[in-house]
């Protein structure tokens, strides 16, 4: 058994122990969803203040040490799931190189450059877009690219600027869902694919291994963007585990906290509370106990008040609102309810990271069940994207 297989293992026994502080909707109910269990937690969560919840939702390590009390698993799965830094060789590339491409996807593009080994195999650029990556891996390994896009304009304008630029790179419109694709895998081959979405970095993954391509390095991305309705495990380990995951447990790993300015905090607030309040409401109409998502909502329409945005969702929804409403009352409710979700969420932040590397594991053990070397770490730092991991695999 593989550090892999083992890590794995580890991640998952501690996931599943710890299932009831992350696998649940924090809409869903309308207090803390620990409040029977574990009383004196959920008293503990709602003494924090609005200023503290901010800074512990910034700073990592403060909230681990803020919970190990209540929940001794979390330092232990922030340690799991630490990777090392890959190790980096600079490329110069020619003036101007990067006209067109914005300046954080530049950053991003370089960066996974940097880790990449050199294998002086021709290249296979998985979801193309325009062939960003493909040009810098062009330019700076001197080897053909062969570019997969889905979207016809994409590959009309990313084979102009290729063409532009003298680079060998040749585009391919095409799906990577379709078994068709595989005609495009080759086994003395290195298939890249930066923040492919889903089940399309997966499907390189089952594609590669079906030719027995030489190498594939990706870096995964939005792992909620699945054809099932639950996460279809890779790996043989992951086959085994208890943990059955929704798409709503697959986004809590993309779910990385930003320092926003006040006027994006505020409207946050105005549009959750609202919703909050008018689901309370909406429960006490239909005598029901689900909570009702509705619609995006212009923002203008937010301004116009709680009342104004319950007959609009009531509307939406097909509800008669009854007369006589005390609308104030359940705005307050909604208010309320939302700072229980706000600390709700802060909880779920623990096993954010831990869930991801649960997810990449599956794809690396089952690469390395099929005969490929495979290394994991981090390609940037997490300021410049929080899927900074990258899987590379080499078939021995």
């Amino acid at each position: 058994m593989t550090c892999y297989a083992n890590t794995f293992h580890q991640l998952d026994t501690l996931l599943t122990k710890n299932k009831q502080y992350w696998q649940f909707v924090p809409f869903a109910d309308e207090g803390f969803t620990w409040q029977q269990q574990h009383p004196e937690f959920c008293q503990w969560l709602q003494s924090i203040d609005d200023q503290s919840l901010q800074q512990l939702n910034q700073d990592h390590d403060a909230l681990l040490a803020a919970f190990e009390p209540w929940i001794p698993d979390a330092k232990i799965l922030a340690d799991l799931a630490k990777t090392p830094s890959l190790q980096k060789t600079e490329f110069a590339y020619p003036k101007n190189f990067d006209t067109g491409i914005p300046g954080r996807k530049w950053q991003q593009i370089t960066a996974f450059n940097h880790v990449l080994p050199r294998l002086n195999l021709p290249w296979l650029e998985w979801c193309a877009g325009k062939g960003f990556l493909g040009r810098v891996l062009s330019v700076s390994h001197q080897q053909p690219v062969i570019s997969l896009e889905w979207q016809p304009q994409l590959c009309v304008d990313g084979e102009a600027a290729a063409k532009q630029l003298g680079l060998d790179i040749h585009f391919v419109q095409g799906d990577a869902f379709d078994v068709s694709s595989q005609q495009y895998i080759k086994e003395q081959q290195h298939a890249v694919a930066l923040h492919a979405c889903g089940d399309l970095h997966v499907s390189l993954i089952k594609q590669v291994v079906a030719k027995k391509g030489k190498a594939v390095s990706l870096s995964p991305c939005c792992y909620h963007l699945i054809q099932d309705s639950h996460y279809q495990p890779l790996s043989t380990a992951a086959k085994s585990s208890q943990l059955q995951l929704s798409k709503h447990d697959l986004r809590l790993p993309l779910q990385e906290t930003v320092t926003a300015g006040n006027r994006v905090k505020q409207l946050r607030f105005i549009e959750v509370s609202f919703r909050l309040g008018f689901d309370l409401l909406q429960r006490k109409i239909n005598q029901s106990s689900t909570y009702l998502p509705v619609p995006n909502v212009q923002k203008a329409l937010l301004g116009e008040g709680f009342k104004s945005f319950c007959c609009w969702a009531a509307d939406q929804k097909g509800i008669v609102l009854p007369a006589n409403i005390d609308f104030d009352y359940w705005q307050q409710l909604g208010e309320q309810r939302f700072a229980v979700t706000e600390r709700m969420e802060l909880v779920r932040q623990l096993f954010r990271r831990p869930l991801e590397l649960w997810l990449v594991l599956d794809r690396v053990c089952y690469l390395e069940e099929f005969g490929y070397n495979v290394s994991l770490g981090t390609f940037c730092e997490k300021q410049m994207t929080p899927r900074n991991l990258l899987i590379h695999a080499e078939r021995c």
